[in-house]
């Protein structure tokens, strides 16, 4: 993992827009189909749109028909922390940065080959870098 981020809530709500605070810093989810990196297809890495933590590469990235940015592997298992989310009646594996705490979505084991897992990430969460 990289440097360790931490900012005041002040400072993340100066920094981000309102879509990006509600969703790395308060969990909220953004609309299905709506992200600018669900049909994206370039390739590079996304990085946390909070930190510049890289996350995943674009490798990775498949189509699961969720309507939001997924991947079957992150670049590395450190960058990313997981954590127990029982909200809204289930019990999902949520994705949080491991630099600085940002909710960026949540992992399923229903994903493809080779690793089985679909990490179910929010567009907002991330940005990317082209190679």
């Amino acid at each position: 993992m990289g440097t360790r981020v931490e900012k005041t809530d002040q400072e993340w709500r100066q920094e981000l827009d309102d879509l990006q605070y509600r969703v790395a810093r308060e969990n909220a989810t953004e609309r299905a189909f709506s992200g600018q990196y669900y049909q994206h297809k370039d390739a590079g890495r996304y990085l946390c749109s909070c930190c510049g933590a890289a996350l995943f590469d674009s490798q990775s990235k498949f189509d699961s028909g969720s309507g939001w940015p997924s991947f079957y592997a992150p670049l590395n298992e450190d960058a990313m922390r997981v954590e127990f989310d029982e909200s809204h009646g289930m019990r999902r594996t949520e994705v949080l940065c491991a630099g600085c705490d940002a909710h960026l979505g949540h992992v399923f084991a229903d994903g493809p080959a080779p690793s089985g897992q679909r990490y179910c990430i929010n567009s907002v969460s991330l940005k990317f870098e082209p190679d």
